[in-house]
């Protein structure tokens, strides 16, 4: 499926910029599942990426209950490190058996931040049971598992980001 921005997504995205209530942070705690449809988790290597969250309990509960809740979960670039420990409702992790995706270990060689991240998101999601795959370096990937959607890399943003809205209906 190939999915295109139509100039549909910058106008929304500008009138969300423009919202108060998006500007104002809000602490995982303080988050309700009944209050969303689905989740759009974003990657990244510096504070405000994965290291900001990926071993946050609060958030690993959230996210399982997103699963529990039949709601999709969409994880881009480093953000899939979030399901690490993320387990289904039967104990198992979230990720085995799933075709997942996530930023691959040659991009992050290529980055030259192997040593920068705490873990490979590439080698976790299969070390979990996940049935990995990528694209080419910095090309759009996208894997749709249920409600469970991940993107490789940055580029996979907006696709993935779709592929959540069309979830949604």
């Amino acid at each position: 499926m190939l999915l295109r921005d139509n100039g549909d997504a910058r106008r929304a995205y500008r009138d969300l910029l423009a919202d108060v209530e998006f500007k104002t942070p809000r602490r995982w705690d303080d988050l309700r599942v009944g209050g969303f449809d689905g989740l759009l988790l974003g990657g990244g290597h510096r504070a405000r990426g994965m290291r900001e969250y990926i071993d946050s309990p609060v958030l690993q509960m959230f996210v399982a209950a997103f699963f529990a809740s039949g709601k999709p979960v969409a994880a881009v670039c480093h953000a899939p490190g979030v399901l690490r420990h993320v387990k289904a409702a039967d104990g198992t992790p979230l990720v085995q058996g799933r075709h997942v995706t996530g930023f691959a270990n040659s991009e992050e060689r290529a980055a030259g931040l192997t040593d920068v991240v705490p873990f490979l998101v590439e080698d976790m999601l299969k070390a979990h049971g996940g049935q990995y795959s990528q694209a080419a370096d910095w090309q759009v990937h996208v894997v749709v598992d249920g409600g469970l959607i991940t993107g490789q890399n940055p580029a996979s943003s907006g696709p993935a980001a779709l592929a959540l809205l069309q979830r949604l209906g």
